[in-house]
């Protein structure tokens, strides 16, 4: 098992961005229903274009010889993300409430398949960074569920 001390820039670099990705989210689901007119509407789009620079990361970590695990998550965001965008913000289609099964599978698979790729690799690296990315994972997981 690996300390910070022994990780390489990329492997930091990945643990870093999981990191922030995950707590991003934990803010966004937090605030989300409270404020969903004034912030939500408006400014969620941006959750949806951190995807940028999870692509960028990606590649530095291909190009860098990473294990696909590590970069295979970048890409997934940029699908979930493109995704999301059409449906909230292009076709502005509702399809959380009702919910609409031909929507909400492949946006909570593609959004799944994006924080699994995040958390899933860090046990290669450290298995405290996995178990503490674990607890961010259901808080995260209980926000979302909570603030539809």
């Amino acid at each position: 098992m690996s300390t910070w001390a022994n990780l390489d820039k990329l492997d930091r670099l990945y643990v870093v961005w999981a990191f922030l990705f995950q707590i991003i989210f934990i803010l966004h689901f937090a605030i989300r229903k409270p404020l969903f007119d004034s912030y939500t509407v408006k400014y969620g789009w941006i959750v949806y274009a951190l995807c940028i620079p999870a692509a960028i990361i990606s590649v530095f970590l291909l190009r860098g010889g990473k294990s696909w695990s590590f970069w295979l998550g970048g890409f997934i965001f940029v699908v979930y993300a493109a995704f999301g965008l059409w449906v909230d913000y292009v076709a502005k289609i509702p399809f959380r409430n009702p919910l609409r099964p031909s929507i909400i599978f492949p946006y909570v698979f593609l959004y799944l398949a994006t924080v699994m790729f995040y958390w899933w690799p860090l046990i290669l690296l450290n298995r405290k960074l996995w178990f503490a990315y674990a607890v961010l994972f259901v808080i995260a997981t209980i926000l979302n569920i909570t603030s539809h």
